[in-house]
């Protein structure tokens, strides 16, 4: 944020309304939001544990995300899916679930609210991500996410509500990262291989075929996709052999 922006920021008066309750090495705090807001939220821990419902519909666990080497908690089958689309996402450079407490007074009584991701873009902005299909947001979950919405306009986050993705994208994604861990890459020349058999859009297949053994070749196409360094149509249809794939443009290899 450059200065006449962080000038604006603290002019706005939401500044004086929201506080944040999160882990700094170890401890938990509570700083207003003027004075802490340029903390690295992508990597504390989370402010409360992740809860198993017996018997419910919801399914908690950790998510190994490729994109910080380390495992990030989901409450949910659909935050799971989120998580999937932000660790693929090359501008999202980190991630962190349930990051602080906001805290706020809504005119009656005192409210507070977990977002369930904090994501650091690759240019340094804050996203605040809260996951909610739209047919299960009440008034009280309407009203938290007006105010954080509020309280991140004032520090210049963005924030965003997602609900169900797409289908075909989610199904797509899901496949691609089975081959998110680095290993799958660790064979650089038939990554290199890759790279110069997709110069111009190619089947999958046959382009795999053209690079070597497809049993060795499309673990690596794949992580090559996942990393977006080789790039496909994922969102009108299902990936399979005629899928057109190219070399992204101005896109360096890391495995």
């Amino acid at each position: 944020m450059a200065v006449g922006e962080l000038a604006d920021a603290y002019a706005d008066p939401a500044l004086g309304s929201f506080d944040l309750d999160f882990h700094v090495d170890g401890v938990r705090v509570r700083r207003p939001l003027g004075v802490c807001w340029d903390s690295c939220f992508e990597q504390v821990e989370p402010v409360r544990s992740f809860r198993w419902g017996k018997g419910g519909d919801s399914f908690a666990g950790w998510y190994y995300a490729s994109t910080t080497s380390d495992h990030v908690g989901y409450e949910s089958w659909l935050e799971r899916d989120r998580l999937i689309l932000l660790d693929g996402d090359p501008d999202v450079a980190g991630i962190a679930s349930q990051p602080f407490w906001l805290h706020w007074h809504d005119g009656e009584r005192k409210r507070r609210h977990a977002p369930d991701y904090f994501v650091r873009l690759a240019d340094g902005r804050g996203r605040v991500v809260d996951v909610r299909a739209g047919d299960q947001i009440d008034e009280a979950s309407a009203e938290a996410f007006a105010a954080t919405e509020r309280a991140c306009r004032a520090v210049g986050w963005e924030f965003v509500r997602v609900g169900v993705p797409d289908p075909v994208l989610m199904a797509n994604m899901r496949w691609l990262s089975r081959y998110r861990r680095r290993r799958c890459g660790l064979r650089r020349d038939v990554a290199d291989r890759l790279r110069n058999v997709f110069t111009e859009p190619t089947p999958l297949l046959d382009g795999a075929v053209r690079a070597g053994d497809p049993l060795l070749v499309l673990p690596v196409l794949f992580h090559l996709l996942w990393s977006s360094v080789l790039v496909t149509d994922v969102t009108s249809q299902l990936l399979d052999s005629d899928s057109r794939v190219q070399t992204a443009r101005g896109r360096s290899w890391a495995s």
